[in-house]
């Protein structure tokens, strides 16, 4: 297995360093415009190998797609990061013509590649690549549902004072900080609902702080996080290159699929070797239907700013 990174900055390094150190892959490709920097980066990871005990290869390229040749999986990274009070919508003047440029570069060279894209706004870049690219909507994933989803599970946790493998729930909706549609009602402590354990209050409280995570992580970096970026896409990652069929919830292009036709917008959906195989139908209260969509409403607003 090929998976190939483009952009190094601190998210792109983190999914090469994830996905490396699960030993599942044979190479990464690490691609970035800036002259050395991938190198360096790959450099760097590879002087851990021994240490961590990998043996995946890891490679630096400037800004040459044809070593890209032959990716099974290429995570789509590249783009300006999220400034402190910038929102994800801001970006999209500028990451829209990266991410265009970047597609139809990788599929270039490895017509068969599978995309996750994690470039801002995330459900914007994905319906931008579905768009532009053609190809059929398993091998286009946004990754925001599964960053979401872990932000969610560890304000959970924290809430009900547990240990975070006590608990599961998931995110759906658009990866925006109002877009966000935590799914408290389904959440879990060993398969016990958290209203049990949490007051109505408690799980609003979660609730809000799971949608203001990037933000928050924003201001207290001074940029946009990394680790648990880097993290997710790299069990996106294992899950297709292991064919797990592993739910994640992702963006992915509806057509009819929970009321919602021609958008890119997180849902659950199972991870395996061809990319999306099967976007998971989970039964929602009114309210919640009512939020995934005004969710929706918001993105199909940001991806109205697109040019096609």
């Amino acid at each position: 297995m090929k998976v190939t990174v483009v952009g190094a900055g601190a998210v792109g390094a983190s999914c090469a360093e994830y996905i490396a150190i699960k030993n599942f892959a044979s190479e990464v490709v690490v691609l970035d415009i800036k002259e050395g920097f991938a190198e360096g980066k790959a450099m760097d990871l590879m002087q851990t190998a021994s240490l961590n005990g990998f043996d995946t290869k890891i490679t630096g390229i400037t800004n040459d797609y044809s070593k890209t040749a032959g990716s099974d999986v290429a995570i789509i990274t590249s783009g300006i990061p999220r400034k402190p009070g910038m929102t994800r919508e801001e970006l999209i003047g500028i990451n829209a013509g990266i991410v265009k440029t970047v597609s139809s570069s990788l599929l270039e060279h490895s017509p068969n590649v599978i995309l996750i894209v994690v470039s801002n706004p995330m459900d914007t870049m994905t319906y931008l690549v579905h768009k532009t690219t053609g190809l059929p909507k398993n091998r286009i994933i946004g990754m925001g549902g599964a960053l979401d989803s872990a932000r969610f599970k560890y304000r959970l946790a924290e809430a009900l004072e547990a240990p975070i493998s006590d608990v599961d729930g998931m995110v759906i909706g658009g990866h925006s900080d109002t877009g966000m549609v935590p799914l408290t009602a389904h959440a879990t402590r060993n398969s016990i609902k958290v209203s049990e354990f949490l007051s109505e209050e408690r799980l609003a409280q979660v609730s809000e702080d799971t949608k203001v995570g990037g933000a928050t992580l924003t201001k207290l970096l001074g940029t946009s996080a990394w680790y648990a970026p880097g993290a997710a896409v790299s069990s996106m990652v294992q899950a297709i290159a292991c064919d797990q069929k592993k739910m994640f919830p992702c963006s992915a292009f509806l057509e009819g699929e929970y009321g919602l036709n021609d958008i890119c917008i997180g849902v659950p959906v199972l991870l395996g070797k061809n990319g999306i195989e099967k976007i998971v139908k989970i039964e929602l209260a009114e309210a919640e239907k009512a939020k995934m969509q005004e969710s929706a409403e918001g993105v199909r607003k940001t991806n109205s700013l697109l040019t096609l």
